[in-house]
């Protein structure tokens, strides 16, 4: 980070096995979901909730155990929880019962970051990049960006991600080849393909955040997400603009509607500066001041998000 802080990457595995570093308030711990059952043994530590569980896509065990740490969390004097959008913390806390202190947005990855570089790319692609699961509703949103395609000539879909449905939307797919599927690709070539990206299209309603949202508002392209979830955090003043909101009934022509406005967006990266790996460390520093000098803190409620 700018403030040149030492910092160490831990596998959650080998966690438990630091533990004077655990409980060395000098030491500043920030826990993913997995490494978070050390809560209890660690001060000076922020967990953090990615988003909040699913049951229909992670099955109840694991939705539970994901939030049994996020109570651990709220147990320990020597914790903070930090959820990654203000949705995620609305949900977490009205259906969960769980008390997020703050909220610090996901940073995005550098290589996204980067200015373009030479010509400007031709935009020919409608884009999608994540898991290839259910959740994601690719199988709805796939009949109306294939008329989509019918009615705007030389325009592509490419398809960047892997995951348990990949079969069935590439049998979808069948026999046109205007649909790419790419699997899973390093970030340099997702940051490409978006330069050559009219449309980045996704449909995950309860998306945490949403980092292939930023990734493509990044780039110059606009973005058709549903109306719900915490990419409405990113960039509000870009509503309508450069993005465009899916109906969560998926109705195939109200689907249409929003495709073909968004298509009509002008290409424009958006400023997302605020969402550099600086910045997030910085906003992350601003939690950690909270604790005293023992690595305690202690839940207001006026500080909760």
């Amino acid at each position: 980070v700018s403030q040149n802080i030492p910092t160490e990457v831990v596998p959650p595995g080998s966690v438990m096995r630091r533990w004077r570093d655990l409980r060395d308030a000098r030491v500043l711990k920030i826990l993913s979901t997995t490494a978070a059952f050390a809560a209890p043994m660690a001060r000076r530590t922020i967990c953090m909730a990615h988003g909040f569980p699913r049951a229909d896509a992670q099955g109840w065990p694991k939705a539970m155990a994901v939030v049994a740490t996020h109570k651990l969390a709220n147990a320990a004097a020597g914790v903070q929880l930090v959820a990654v959008s203000h949705y995620a913390a609305v949900h977490l806390r009205t259906i969960f019962d769980v008390e997020v202190d703050a909220v610090v947005h996901n940073p995005l990855n550098p290589v996204f970051l980067k200015p373009c570089e030479g010509e400007p790319e031709e935009r020919r692609y409608i884009t999608y990049v994540g898991r290839l699961i259910a959740a994601k509703n690719l199988h709805r949103l796939l009949p109306p960006v294939r008329e989509l395609l019918d009615e705007n000539p030389g325009l592509r879909v490419c398809v960047i991600g892997d995951g348990n449905r990949r079969g069935e939307l590439e049998a979808m797919a069948t026999g046109d080849d205007r649909f790419e599927f790419a699997g899973e690709r390093e970030p340099e070539f997702v940051r490409n393909q978006l330069r050559r990206t009219r449309l980045f299209f996704s449909g995950c309603e309860t998306e945490a955040l949403g980092l292939a949202y930023l990734e493509a508002l990044a780039q110059g392209c606009a973005v058709a997400m549903p109306a719900c979830g915490g990419g409405l955090e990113i960039a509000p003043e870009q509503a309508g603009r450069r993005v465009h909101f899916l109906p969560l009934s998926f109705e195939f022509r109200e689907v249409l509607a929003t495709l073909r406005r968004a298509l009509r967006s002008e290409p424009g990266a958006v400023d997302l500066s605020g969402y550099s790996a600086d910045a997030v460390a910085r906003e992350y520093l601003k939690v950690d001041a909270r604790f005293d000098a023992g690595g305690r803190y202690r839940r207001n409620p006026s500080n909760r998000a």
